[in-house]
């Protein structure tokens, strides 16, 4: 599913038009991503964690020509699924 499926379905689901629905969708991404900015952390009840993750400098390795590459430490979002998410999967 990706954005437009995705603003579609509440669309449908709230019964709105779909330019309420697309703005309904980008608040919430763009509040999830403030928070993960300020915070390093979203938790959202039913679905799971957003956190976001240090990363160690590294050793890494050019694929095309094997030459090896230093990695600058970083960040990277994680996302552990909640309970219910999981149960709903299986």
């Amino acid at each position: 599913m990706d954005q437009s499926k995705l603003v579609e379905a509440v669309a449908n689901d709230i019964k709105v038009n779909k330019s309420l629905a697309k703005k309904a969708v980008k608040s919430v991404i763009r509040n999830i991503m403030s928070h993960l900015r300020e915070d390093g952390k979203v938790s959202i009840s039913g679905l799971g964690v957003f956190r976001v993750k240090e990363t160690k400098p590294r050793v890494g390795r050019n694929p095309k020509t094997g030459e090896s590459v230093q990695v600058p430490a970083g960040k990277r979002v994680g996302f552990r699924a909640g309970r219910k998410l999981k149960k709903y999967i299986v």
